[in-house]
């Protein structure tokens, strides 16, 4: 089932390096990750249907914005619009601000690291990025899925079940938890199952 989420995540890698854009495109499609690339900031904000100038959607046709992206992976240092900047504009608008956002920076400089992270990054990545990198992407795959999906997960995992009283209520998984433990007292000792 990993599988199909995966295959399914679309991801929009940012990098003014062709070298390290056809990099984490490679590295993305192997994990199986559907992939789109850009060179800039700004053209990261079309594809996302957001305008330079604007921190909301553009009233563009849905042609120019049909992709749906769960992920933006960008680099930090770009002419133009940084990555933190990107950042801050995707956080900053209302229909993408959901939208997981990975900073990826050649440079080991803690106080970028710290303002991406505290600006809302989800992950900040050293360059050359590796596969063993990729796999801390694994947590951000469900939440960066459309919101229809997880309202559709959600409806399938809770139903409303009408008692015989006539009565609603809802219904939860209950399945015992793995994570659950029982005390169980005897003299002299305290035994955890």
């Amino acid at each position: 089932m990993a599988v199909d989420a995966e295959a399914e995540f679309h991801v929009l890698a940012v990098d003014d390096s062709l070298i390290d854009r056809k990099l984490i495109e490679r590295l993305l499609k192997t994990s199986c990750f559907q992939v789109t690339t850009v060179d800039s900031g700004s053209k990261a904000l079309e594809v996302l249907g957001l305008r330079e100038d604007r921190t909301t959607p553009s009233a563009v046709s849905p042609e120019h914005n049909e992709i749906e992206v769960n992920l933006v992976i960008t680099d930090y240092c770009m002419p133009g619009m940084t990555g933190y900047d990107l950042l801050k504009k995707i956080k900053g608008s209302s229909s993408l601000k959901d939208i997981p956002v990975v900073v990826m920076s050649s440079e080991n400089v803690p106080s970028r690291i710290n303002r991406c992270l505290e600006g809302g990054a989800e992950e900040f990545f050293l360059k050359p990025v590796q596969l063993s990198d990729l796999k801390r992407l694994r947590p951000h795959i469900l939440k960066g899925r459309s919101k229809d999906q997880q309202l559709q997960r959600e409806e399938n995992s809770n139903t409303i079940i009408i008692s015989s009283s006539g009565s609603k209520r809802k219904a939860m998984n209950e399945e015992p938890s793995s994570e659950r433990t029982r005390l169980r007292f005897s003299t002299g000792s305290l035994t955890m199952l």
